[in-house]
């Protein structure tokens, strides 16, 4: 894939019903990163997600992800899915979930224990997932993820609920991952999160509306934070597409985000 790309996207055309949701996407993700999809509600994110991951219908364009068609059975043991409600079965133990999943994907033996470690959860191995706390549950979801060491990784909002000390955990781990010649996709709404990533590809109503890192974020906006960068973004963007130069009022863009 060019320059060593973990996905690309082509004239991706999505529609949800009668209503579009991407007209004619296109990206390129790069191997080894951590790209962070960052947007309100409703901006796409869960859709191009499941795009890469190929459980998306699509009405045109091609997604190639390591090198094959997007949801190519050659793409089993290589890229994992943590979707954004956790995909884990309550009357199961733990151990029992994560157990099950590496049986199905022919992982190595010590595969379990070592994301049980991962993710914090060596206390809680032995309860069913229905007695655990939704951070917890959460964990597991992410954990069986993991299993089979796969070359590309999509989690959908993985820090959703989850304490600040966890999220700075996972985060570590994230990074731990990319260091292993991992590519993380992760999707977050909380845009403190954006720092944390290597690359950052801002969406709004469908649309890539910037492809940057969290550096030249800050700075081509002016900005100290990422969530006032995120907003002065949107504001360019409104204005070229309503040809507005309109400042326009502190609830303007407040709904604009939201």
């Amino acid at each position: 894939m060019a320059n060593g790309s973990a996905v690309e996207i082509s004239e991706l055309r999505v529609r949800r019903g009668k209503t579009p949701v991407f007209d004619g996407l296109r990206l390129s993700i790069p191997r080894g990163e951590i790209t962070g999809l960052l947007g309100p509600s409703g901006c796409g994110k869960t859709t191009l997600m499941r795009a890469i991951v190929g459980v998306q219908r699509i009405d045109a364009g091609t997604v190639t992800v390591l090198g094959e068609p997007g949801g190519s059975s050659r793409l089993r043991h290589r890229v994992a899915y943590g979707t954004q409600g956790a995909a884990v079965y309550a009357d199961l133990t733990v151990r029992q979930n994560l157990t099950y999943i590496a049986a199905v994907l022919g992982a190595p033996k010590g595969d379990v224990d070592r994301v049980i470690d991962e993710v914090g959860l060596r206390a809680q191995a032995g309860q069913l997932v229905e007695s655990l706390s939704g951070g917890q549950t959460t964990r597991v979801s992410l954990a069986m993820a993991l299993i089979g060491s796969p070359e590309l990784i999509v989690l959908d909002e993985p820090t959703v609920g989850l304490d600040p000390v966890l999220r700075v955990e996972l985060w570590t781990l994230f990074r731990a991952l990319t260091e292993r010649g991992v590519t993380l996709i992760v999707s977050s709404h909380v845009m403190d999160e954006a720092l944390r990533c290597d690359r950052l590809l801002l969406m709004r109503s469908g649309r890539i509306i910037a492809d940057t890192t969290p550096s030249a974020l800050l700075a081509d906006t002016g900005t100290a934070d990422p969530d006032a960068a995120f907003l002065a973004v949107i504001e360019r963007d409104s204005r070229a597409h309503d040809g507005s130069s309109r400042p326009r009022t502190r609830r303007e863009r407040r709904g604009a985000a939201e």
